[in-house]
């Protein structure tokens, strides 16, 4: 049976291409959801605007209600069930995944976490590389660049 990876929360900005991460010990709830929004807000002023799925710690009533104290800040918007292709960060996720993982063994799971934590510091460190994939979703969902900022 294969090992599963620690959750992590991810959220990249389409107008800067500034990338959040934080990696989490257990399943995402909407606790930890909820910290790693209050993590950004306290690192950022600008406006959040987030496209998420129906995951249930998107949903909550918990998280419902944190969303709805911090509408000034942050704009919610949720994806149709089962649409994976109209997630922007999901091109984040295949070359995440391509850097990380593509054609390489790891005798240690710990090996395997270091390597996404690495290629996901890459990212961080490279904002304009995560415009361009944001810049890619815009092409390809007919989307244009103007439109989406």
């Amino acid at each position: 049976m294969g090992a599963i990876l620690n959750p992590v929360f991810i959220l990249q900005s389409h107008f800067s291409g500034r990338l959040f991460s934080q990696g989490i010990e257990g399943r995402f709830t909407s606790d930890s959801y909820q910290a790693f929004l209050r993590t950004i807000l306290a690192q950022t002023t600008t406006h959040l605007f987030l496209i998420h799925d129906g995951a249930r710690y998107h949903t909550s009533q918990a998280t419902v209600h944190f969303l709805a104290q911090h509408a000034e800040r942050i704009t919610v918007h949720p994806l149709p069930s089962y649409s994976p292709d109209y997630n922007p960060i999901e091109y984040l996720w295949k070359k995440t995944k391509k850097r990380a993982t593509h054609n390489q063994y790891f005798k240690d799971f710990a090996l395997l976490t270091v390597s996404v934590e690495k290629a996901l510091a890459y990212f961080a460190a490279h904002p304009e590389t995560v415009l361009g994939l944001f810049g890619r979703y815009c092409e390809e969902s007919g989307l244009e660049l103007e439109q989406a900022a």
